[in-house]
């Protein structure tokens, strides 16, 4: 029987830890000489096809790095294709679709997604990784509405997200009936995920910044609120992640989760100013791994020191994703030190 290192799960539920963990996202993927060498060969969709591959590339940034936690390789676009909709993640550009949403009729045309029949090759991956290959919990993960709206209805990447919002206020019924969908959708991949052996869930909201705390919680709020309701079921860590949402954090603390994620802009002392009790994630300028070491130090020890004082708990990450430029070394160097700091951090405490 594996022994798992459960001190990421431990930190989620509030629970005292001896030390930081520490996981980062986009751990696994562009700043890995490995793995731009897979990438030379396969597509990030034909990556994701092939469990055994997908599970090395899940599981070596675990062996590179020493972090505490693996989080699946896939795309948050991964499930759409099950639902009807034809998107292709372009290099370079991000998902981009070829029959976007317009009107309500296009969201009644919308099918139901079933993971074991749409997405097989990700639960393989997950019992893969689960039952033979790690000795630390493996985040599972998902979009959330709005930000797949935002791809479904803008066609792919946009700056401003202008059909996205002008869909949303002009078109409401259509709106929340696509939110409904995609909830169910939501609800369904990640009971799955769970189901295969994930220990953990974050659900990614990366671009519902755009939108304001008003508009957040009319035409956002209660979807979000269904699905983690839905979710808090699995008995797994719940993690709302968003970039650029410091305004949203009080309502995203209000949803049914354990942890809320925090980008580079809203230090942890801020957050819980605002009233943040729960435990928290981030938060380090993802640009600073370019920096010398005595900066990434310095940062590193401040966001550690805030999450130690935070008595929600605290799990160490970047404030958004590793940049392809980052050398691995300085990765796992950082993994190293906030696994010591935090450690003395603690026991002096």
């Amino acid at each position: 029987m594996r022994t798992i290192n459960d001190t990421l799960l431990r930190a989620a539920r509030g629970e005292k830890t001896d030390y930081t963990p520490v996981w980062y996202m986009r751990q696994a993927g562009r700043s890995q000489p490995e793995y731009r060498e897979i990438k030379e060969k396969y597509s990030l969709e034909e990556i994701t096809m092939q469990p055994e591959l997908c599970a090395y590339v899940t599981r070596l940034p675990v062996e590179q790095y020493d972090v505490d936690a693996a989080i699946l390789y896939k795309d948050i676009v991964t499930p759409l294709p099950g639902m009807g909709i034809d998107v292709k993640i372009k290099a370079g550009v991000g998902p981009v679709i070829s029959n976007p949403i317009r009107s309500a009729a296009d969201v009644e045309k919308l099918g139901e997604f079933n993971a074991k029949e749409h997405t097989p090759y990700v639960l393989e991956t997950i019992k893969i990784l689960t039952e033979e290959q790690l000795n630390v919990p493996l985040i599972g993960f998902g979009g959330a509405p709005f930000t797949l709206a935002s791809y479904m209805i803008e066609g792919g990447p946009s700056r401003n997200y202008a059909k996205t919002k002008s869909f949303m206020v002009s078109q409401p019924q259509a709106w929340f009936a696509l939110m409904d969908k995609l909830g169910d959708m939501i609800i369904a991949d990640i009971t799955a995920q769970v189901a295969a052996g994930a220990k953990a869930i974050q659900i990614f909201d990366s671009w519902v910044g755009a939108l304001n705390v008003e508009d957040y919680r009319v035409f956002i709020k209660p979807v979000m609120t269904r699905i983690f309701g839905e979710l808090r079921q699995l008995n797994v860590p719940l993690i709302q992640f968003g970039v650029g949402a410091s305004h949203l954090v009080n309502e995203w603390h209000e949803l049914p989760i354990d942890v809320v994620g925090l980008d580079w802009r809203l230090p942890i002392r801020e957050a819980e100013a605002r009233g943040v009790t729960k435990a928290v994630q981030g938060n380090l300028d993802p640009t600073l791994l370019l920096a010398d070491w005595n900066v990434i130090e310095a940062r590193a020890k401040d966001i550690i020191d805030q999450g130690i004082a935070h008595e929600g708990g605290h799990i160490f990450n970047l404030g958004h994703g590793v940049f392809p430029e980052v050398d691995p070394a300085v990765l796992k160097r950082l993994t190293t030190f906030i696994h010591e700091y935090s450690r003395e951090a603690k026991a002096k405490k």
